[in-house]
């Protein structure tokens, strides 16, 4: 069983050290000297020698330094890639080949560091030195002591939770049994930099409180750096490791970490995988994590690495993000959708079939499985929870928009009061989504519509103004359904009429400018359309007028408009009339078609006519 002694002090104003030697003959050896005339320690075996002095440190013999890695600390590329490893490891006069990853050493061993450096390269807070005497290794050169080492402890000191956390008898514990040599004495001095410790632990404090650093004690810190000379880059370290060492934090950064990682060994960046990192950068910002923490990782990680060629429609990268979100939850990582992620998709969604793209559906399908699969083999059927609130929205979105756009473009649509409630009901889900969120989904880029018809557009301006006066307690369900079938029932009775007004009307409409002959006429029609079974009452007025004066529009425009817009590529023309005469976008194009037709003219010329315009 080993024994070790300690001894402990301090050098200079700022550095705390701790010096240990464990070995089954510890107390039969004397291992230091102090140089009084000069303030330094010396502590020593045969052939290794360790030098404390209020500058620094001066060592030979065999041995190195390990310290616990700081977020963003640079690291060796094979450390890098494997998350296991979480300690830095010096050997000294060891090299890496750059190309081969692999390690040589030499007898060139001895060296010195400033405290300034050694902070600085290594830990802020801690760092340790060792060497190890041992009667097998004496006869051996320097180099192969190093090798052996490296060998014996190496993997342990790469690894070992215990030198973060400071636990010095359980690093000792740890490590000197691997020398496997009754005769070693493992030496190991530990170098605290104690007013860097002071402002990690106060930031530790103040940040874990909250995840938030008030002004005044944000200013508290910088006196306490200023009147102890900590640089500036050396609190931004400490500030930064604390940050990542927050538990809500370090789950959400290591995850992107892994991801990098996974992208790094293919050389690219997949959409799923950028998915995946979007997400994790939606989560830091709502989650107030430091966007230096995930910059940094792309500075370490993202070298190299170049997105695959397939260009993904931005609405379906924003699709696959949110969705990406809901399996996070198996890293324990807080990703549930909230408002803002459920209306990108539904705007995905919306943007998918306005491109008549069915890749989003797939997306949906594809998430469902998924969420089957991982539920079958195991996981918290929980992850149901997310995809179903997800599913609802979007058979609301597709519900409302639905008959939204059956009523603004269809003909002779008839709404129950049963729909009726049920919109207002989604209406009041989606505006939980957002203030005014039904309006800008369902509403606003209607009315802005060009192909958006009369009849319509008041449907549609109906539908809003009823439903808002639903909700201020000024109107009924009964009464928007009232409103909506009236308008229903003039857009039929306009439709029949400009079926079946005999030809003569619209070669000789002008005599029908007379008042009396147009009661007549309406008398007429009446009685014609009520035999036909094609109206049960009679014709309204302003109906019967309306239908006169498109006749007359649609015939100024086939006998005077459009043949000067064809002859003259006079494209302002045409959106003047368009603009102007009240007619329906829709029924003009009908209109043009069957002149085209009728009298033998290229079709093509009108298509690039209406290219021009639209």
């Amino acid at each position: 069983m080993h024994k070790d002694i300690r001894l402990h002090g301090q050098m200079g104003d700022q550095i705390e050290f701790f010096v240990m030697v464990a070995g089954t003959e510890a107390y039969q050896h004397f291992f230091f000297n102090i140089v009084q005339d000069d303030d330094n320690l010396r502590i020593f075996s045969a052939g290794n020698e360790f030098m404390l002095s209020p500058e620094g440190i001066r060592h030979q013999g065999n041995g190195g330094y390990f310290c616990e890695y700081m977020f963003g600390m640079d690291q060796p590329s094979s450390d890098l890639f494997k998350p296991e490893i979480i300690n830095r490891l010096v050997m000294y006069g060891a090299r890496s080949d750059n190309e081969t990853g692999r390690v040589s050493f030499s007898d060139l061993t001895s060296g010195r560091e400033t405290f300034d450096t050694i902070f600085l390269d290594g830990n802020t807070v801690c760092n340790y030195f060792f060497f190890v005497h041992s009667s097998q290794m004496l006869s051996r050169k320097l180099k192969s002591q190093q090798e052996d080492l490296v060998k014996r402890i190496g993997k342990v000191l790469k690894r070992s939770e215990s030198i973060g956390l400071g636990l010095d008898d359980t690093i000792v514990s740890e490590v000197f049994p691997l020398l496997k040599d009754a005769t070693s004495q493992l030496f190991i001095i530990k170098l605290i930099n104690h007013k860097h410790r002071e402002y990690l632990d106060m930031f530790r404090q103040l940040y874990f409180d909250n995840k938030n650093i008030a002004d005044e004690d944000f200013d508290r810190l910088a006196r306490f750096a200023a009147k102890n000379k900590i640089d500036s880059y050396q609190q931004e370290r400490m500030r930064i490791d604390v940050m990542y060492r927050h538990p809500l934090n370090k789950r959400v950064v290591d995850e992107y970490r892994n991801i990098l990682l996974a992208c790094n060994r293919t050389g690219e960046i997949s959409t799923v995988h950028n998915a995946r990192l979007t997400r994790l950068k939606t989560l830091s910002v709502r989650n107030k994590i430091p966007g230096a923490l995930l910059h940094t990782l792309d500075e370490m990680l993202n070298k190299g690495c170049n997105l695959v060629n397939y260009a993904e429609q931005e609405y379906l990268a924003s699709t696959r993000e949110v969705l990406e979100g809901i399996f996070l939850r198996e890293k324990d990582i807080e990703s549930h959708i909230d408002h803002e992620d459920m209306l990108k998709l539904i705007r995905a969604k919306k943007s998918a079939m306005e491109n008549s793209d069915n890749s989003f559906d797939r997306l949906m399908i594809d998430a469902g499985k998924k969420c089957d699969e991982k539920i079958r083999d195991g996981a918290d059927p929980s992850l149901l929870a997310d995809l179903s609130y997800v599913i609802t929205y979007l058979d609301r979105f597709d519900t409302v928009a639905n008959l939204v756009n059956q009523l603004a473009f269809m003909q002779n649509v008839r709404v129950t009061v049963n729909m009726l409630q049920e919109v207002l009901e989604h209406k009041a889900a989606f505006d939980r989504l957002r203030k005014s969120c039904f309006r800008e989904l369902f509403i606003r880029e209607l009315l802005e519509n060009v192909y958006l018809g009369r009849f319509g557009r008041r449907k549609v301006v109906a539908l809003k103004k009823g439903l808002a006066g639903i909700e201020a307690g000024t109107s009924s369900i009964e009464e928007l359904h009232r409103t909506l079938t009236q308008i229903d029932q003039e857009e039929y009775i306009l439709i029949v009429l400009l079926e079946h007004i005999p030809d003569r009307i619209r070669s000789f409409y002008s005599k029908f400018d007379i008042k009396e002959t147009q009661e007549a006429l309406r008398r007429e029609f009446t009685e014609e359309l009520k035999a036909k079974k094609r109206i049960s009452s009679d014709i309204p007025d302003h109906l019967f007028t309306e239908t006169i004066l498109i006749i007359k529009k649609e015939s100024m425009y086939l006998h005077t408009l459009l043949p000067t817009i064809v002859s003259e590529c006079n494209l302002l023309l045409r959106e003047d009339f368009l603009e102007n005469s009240g007619l329906d976008r829709f029924y003009v194009e009908e209109l043009e078609r069957d002149y085209f037709e009728k009298n033998g003219l290229d079709l093509e010329d009108l298509y690039q006519i209406r290219k021009g315009l639209n």
